[in-house]
């Protein structure tokens, strides 16, 4: 028989050594993945720290936010104030006041600045320290007209010369509370609504176009008069898009949630408003900064 018909034998001593040898491979690869495993260990553990500090910064940066909101709303003559604040994440690229000008006058303002998050916060936070409502004059002031401190605040943003086109849109006005005249200027901005006390629901027009944009920017001051028992409504367009369906935005949508709840006391109405927009899209999936100021003048 030839010797190419014999299966060759191996000596136990060669199987050994491969064996060895096998196992020194196994070993190694053994080690490199352990090793893997510590880095990818460590990686994650330095991750979480960062997040950890991340979300700490955040939350601290939402409640610096929140001490920028009015604590208490001012009751001034009949006039009653009643927001709800809303934002997308942990910091709002909305943001309001409500400022007693005088014995006489109350103010309220909202601005939505573009995109939301940290960026559209700092812009909101910026524009809220260069709001302009009086002229001091020797020995006197004369508050300005919301069209004037429109004016005032486009500049202001302009003259930061930022490095990114970033603008804002913004509603101011004045409420003169023995008169119960409403003057406001809006800078592309969604136009208030005035609900009557008889039900019906006006929408109060000014034109101006968005802060940030154009130099020279000129507001027009629209007025209305209230009532006992009317509602001035201000909301931000992050109420529009709350009640949206899917990607499609009704901007009439809400009002008609709005106006089915009209013969709710105020603060039912946006509580109710609240739940239902946590029915429409939960609070962890906020599509947008919402705001809504309701001024209520007492029967």
């Amino acid at each position: 028989m030839s010797s190419g018909g014999i299966a060759s034998i191996q000596s136990p001593e060669s199987v050994v050594a491969q064996v060895d040898d096998r196992i020194a491979q196994l070993q190694s690869e053994l080690d490199a993945l352990n090793t893997e495993v510590r880095t990818l260990r460590r990686r994650d553990e330095t991750i979480n720290y960062y997040m950890q500090r991340v979300d700490e910064e955040m939350r601290l940066a939402a409640k610096l936010q929140r001490d920028f909101l009015p604590k208490s709303m001012p009751e001034v003559g009949p006039v009653r104030f009643h927001t709800l604040f809303r934002p997308a994440g942990y910091v709002s690229g909305d943001l309001y006041d409500v400022i007693r000008l005088d014995e006489r006058n109350v103010a309220f303002y909202v601005a939505d600045a573009v995109g939301h998050g940290m960026p559209a916060a700092l812009l909101t936070m910026f524009m809220k320290r260069a709001l302009v409502t009086k002229q001091i004059l020797t020995g006197r002031y004369r508050l300005m007209r919301p069209g004037e401190t429109m004016h005032l605040l486009n500049q202001a943003l302009l003259d930061q010369h930022l490095e990114q086109a970033t603008f804002a849109t913004a509603l101011y006005g004045v409420i003169n509370c023995e008169t119960l005249a409403v003057s406001f200027a809006r800078a592309g901005h969604p136009c208030p609504l005035l609900l009557k006390s008889d039900g019906t629901v006006e929408e109060l027009q000014a034109d101006g176009g968005l802060l940030g944009i154009f130099e020279d920017e000129t507001y027009q001051d629209g007025r209305a008069q209230l009532t006992a028992g009317d509602r001035l409504i201000l909301f931000t367009d992050g109420v529009e898009v709350a009640f949206a369906k899917g990607d499609t935005v009704d901007i009439d949508r809400w009002k008609s949630e709005l106006l089915a709840r009209r013969h709710l006391p105020t603060d039912q109405l946006l509580q109710d408003l609240s739940r239902h927009i946590d029915h429409e899209c939960s609070s962890l999936d906020a599509k947008d900064d919402l705001t809504i100021i309701i001024a209520e003048i007492d029967k």
